[in-house]
């Protein structure tokens, strides 16, 4: 288990807000995708597709918020993101068209993909000697917020009434604007002048975005559990609705107990790369499981999908901690914003294409689209290694301090 409480003050105001968050986001990460086609009544493919769109619109602002962090401090930026998010939350409720969830869903998910890249430079100042062991305590926090918020969901798809799904909107977006309220107490962080160099030297950094990439394909992992599963689960199998929160939950407790654990054993860039490898093989094994929950009684379909969660969720570890520590590792101090908001590119993908790409080929097409997104990302993370020995050969040439760099953070 990880410790129960961070080392500094500032520390502990970053988690407490990040726990505030979470639990609003585990409210909608278990059922948001049913929210829309439950309460709101749009078909999954239309969701899969406003959710591309979204993740879409995201991409490029993450490398300009996170910029713009480095430059004019990170903990109003990050704020702003927070509050943001929380007021186009609060625009899902009045959404009942395609068109306008394309626009709600593309804010909501800009603004969330600005407060990552933002954050970065905190965590890096205040997270020690190593941010990335710091990066991965969040995480384990973030699946405590998670958790508690999946219960809730639970309770929100067991009733099944518009006014339920409703509900977890409105803690969502309760919960993001006071987790702004908590960043009030966090000491600001002093921007210094920006340093010579190209405006946008990550974009520039070739191995860094081949890494980017990579990590983008592996983190649509995150997308089974949160799209794939529940309507796997609810269409295709007889397992009970309420599983949709206990895969939820079964994950969030896995990781709150081993993510700094495993993150500890992730040390270098060429570790992360090994991790990630190990992440593919044990995602390929999952994604063979989950099929299998089809066709059989409901007692088995629930110790089918809950045995592949458990190995799904060992995947997730190796990967956060990969992503962690590549992420971190290779990106020069005084560009952290930037070259995190860069590697956010790769989540931003994940966001767009993933909940298509799943329900095109996992639900639709059901057990071969399964085998074929495991076979995906094991081949992504056997790619990953020698990804990373490049761009620590071409850090090694040119030494960390000359990789071009604009801003401190």
């Amino acid at each position: 288990m990880p410790r129960l409480m961070p080392d500094t003050g500032p520390q502990r105001v970053l988690a407490l807000s990040n726990l505030v968050f979470t639990v609003g986001s585990g409210l909608y990460l278990t059922a948001g995708v049913l929210y829309f086609t439950e309460a709101v009544g749009l078909p999954a493919g239309q969701v899969g597709l406003g959710l591309a769109v979204a993740g879409l619109v995201s991409l490029a602002l993450a490398v300009a918020v996170g910029h713009l962090a480095d430059r004019r401090g990170a903990r109003g930026v990050y704020a702003a993101t927070l509050v943001a998010q929380s007021l186009a939350t609060a625009a899902f409720l009045s959404t009942a068209a395609f068109w306008p969830f394309v626009l709600v869903v593309s804010v909501a998910s800009a603004a969330k993909a600005a407060g990552t890249a933002a954050r970065s430079p905190l965590i890096r100042h205040y997270g020690g000697d190593r941010p990335q062991e710091f990066r991965a305590y969040l995480r384990a926090v973030t699946n405590v917020g998670v958790s508690v918020g999946a219960l809730g969901a639970g309770w929100a798809v067991q009733v099944g009434t518009v006014t339920s799904y409703r509900l977890l909107v409105v803690g969502l977006s309760v919960s993001c604007a006071a987790a702004a309220l908590v960043l009030l107490a966090l000491p600001p962080v002093t921007p210094a002048a920006a340093a010579d160099g190209p405006r946008r030297a990550a974009l520039r950094d070739r191995p860094y975005l081949l890494l980017t990439a990579l990590d983008g394909v592996m983190a649509v992992q995150f997308k089974v559990l949160t799209v794939a599963v529940p309507l796997w689960l609810i269409g295709a199998t007889a397992a009970p609705r309420w599983l949709v929160s206990g895969t939820m939950l079964t994950c969030t407790v896995i990781v709150v107990a081993f993510q700094v654990r495993a993150s500890r054993g992730v040390d270098s860039p060429a570790a992360g790369g090994r991790a990630y490898r190990r992440a593919g093989m044990a995602f390929l094994l999952s994604c063979s499981l989950i099929p299998l929950a089809a066709g059989v009684p409901g007692r088995v379909a629930t110790g089918v999908l809950l045995g592949a969660v458990v190995v799904h969720t060992v995947g997730e570890l190796w990967h956060a901690a990969a992503g962690f520590e590549v992420s971190f590792g290779l990106a020069p101090e005084r560009a952290t914003g930037q070259y995190l908001g860069v590697f956010g590119m790769g989540a931003g993908l994940a966001e767009a294409f993933g909940p298509g790409l799943l329900i095109w080929l996992c639900i639709d097409r059901g057990r071969p689209g399964w085998y074929v997104m495991g076979a995906l990302f094991a081949v992504t993370g056997l790619a990953a290694p020698p990804a990373v020995r490049w761009a620590e050969r071409r850090r090694t040439a040119a030494g960390p301090e000359r990789v071009p760099v604009t801003a401190a953070s």
